[in-house]
């Protein structure tokens, strides 16, 4: 007779069995050609390992960044993979990613790795990553202000379902003189003055670009100085132009608060840092603007304790993911069942943030292990309290967390 299985092997079974919203990447529709990046050359200078990687090396930046991908991937690799164990998350990940397509990087023959995925078939190979990650959908992120991205959505290329849309907007927020002469280039009758005519126009802009894109919310990246209310452009457009059209549209705004943007530029994307935000600037948002909806995760391990308690305040207000710096099982454990004990299932655990396509498989395999111990130990709990669960709540709970409470959260109407 076959042995009951235990309550961490059912938590497994449905947390690994049940498939992913994926709502926020840096991936892009294959439709998209080379903006869609994928396989091991891309894997290796993955900007977390770039900056890993110059930890042990005195080699100029200006001389890696003249390199080949290969070259650059070949540096990387020999660094971290060869010369000392691949211990990071990031290293890690690339042995899960190669481990997953049966491939064994005990050898450390880069040559042979290498071409195994220059086999692949782009297309196959979409579908193959998506289903081993087990991910029915992700998120893009798509801005009208790079001149590259701009040209396909131009053309009206035919779209991939499983790749959705979501329009970001720093430009527009955090330089307005540069992004209002590029609305006027093209065909928004905006001033550099913040008036009523320029809301209005930078609104009809928001509009078309939602429509064309067909994005399910609106979304910027914060510093830590962000405050509002505030005499800025930034929290004047927010008020008078996001704040409209996301009510109009029915989307949420989503804040990445806390990035320090190039602390060292040496190190180009590699170069960015964290800070502290201010959350009253996000309370000040929620309080005076109940009929619009906040997705917000923070950059800095300090503000997530806020972040929950805020949520239990205002229902406007939805937490999501391991952003970046956060992405670390240590802190995933932390925070997400920091987020159980105070919103119950009223969250999103986590979001890939991959910037190339093969991530989707270890930044999924990964969290979900985290997962299924933050849950297992709730569901002990409860059991040791008189409450055992059954496989079709652990199965509720599971699909809320990995997508179902985003969804409602964005389908929900006015939240006054």
């Amino acid at each position: 007779m076959p042995l009951a299985e235990s309550l961490d092997e059912r938590v497994a079974r449905v947390v690994n069995a049940t498939p992913v919203q994926d709502i926020h990447t840096h991936l892009y529709d294959p439709s998209f050609g080379s903006l869609l990046l994928w396989g091991l050359d891309d894997q290796l200078i993955y900007h977390y390992l770039v900056s890993e990687s110059f930890r042990y090396s005195d080699l100029p930046y200006d001389r890696f960044w003249s390199a080949s991908k290969s070259e650059q991937a070949e540096q990387v690799w020999r660094t971290l993979f060869v010369e000392r164990s691949p211990v990071s998350e990031a290293c890690r990940g690339v042995l899960t990613t190669l481990q997953a397509f049966g491939l064994d990087p005990r050898e450390r023959d880069l040559p042979a790795l290498r071409r195994w995925f220059q086999d692949q078939k782009p297309a196959d190979f979409v579908d193959r990553v998506l289903q081993l990650a087990n991910v029915d959908s992700v998120c893009m992120t798509n801005s009208p202000f790079d001149d590259e991205e701009r040209a396909y959505w131009e053309k009206r290329p035919a779209r991939d379902p499983r790749f959705r849309s979501a329009l970001r907007i720093d430009p527009l927020l955090l330089a307005w003189s540069a992004s209002a002469n590029r609305l006027r280039s093209w065909g928004y009758a905006v001033s550099d003055e913040l008036n009523a005519a320029t809301a209005g126009e930078a609104r009809r802009f928001l509009a078309e670009w939602t429509q064309r894109i067909g994005s399910i919310y609106c979304m910027v990246s914060l510093p830590p100085t962000f405050q509002f209310p505030a005499k800025t452009e930034a929290a004047w457009l927010i008020e008078n132009v996001v704040l409209p059209h996301c009510r109009d549209f029915g989307q949420p705004f989503a804040l990445m608060m806390g990035v320090k943007r190039a602390v060292n530029p040496a190190l180009r994307m590699a170069g960015d840092g964290v800070g502290l935000s201010d959350l009253s600037a996000l309370a000040n948002l929620c309080s005076a603007h109940p009929q619009n909806k906040f997705l917000v995760t923070c950059l800095a391990r300090e503000n997530q304790h806020e972040l929950v308690v805020l949520a239990r305040k205002f229902r406007n207000l939805h937490p999501f993911g391991c952003w970046w710096f956060t992405n670390t099982p240590q802190l995933i454990r932390e925070i997400t069942t920091m987020r159980l004990e105070l919103l119950g299932t009223s969250f999103t655990p986590q979001h890939s943030d991959a910037r190339v396509l093969d991530q989707l498989i270890y930044k999924w395999k990964h969290t979900r292990a985290e997962l299924t111990r933050c849950l297992a130990a709730k569901y002990a709990g409860l059991e040791a309290a008189g409450w055992p669960v059954t496989d079709a709540e652990i199965e509720r709970d599971v699909r809320a967390l990995l997508g179902g409470a985003f969804s409602e959260f964005c389908g929900r109407t006015g939240t006054e």
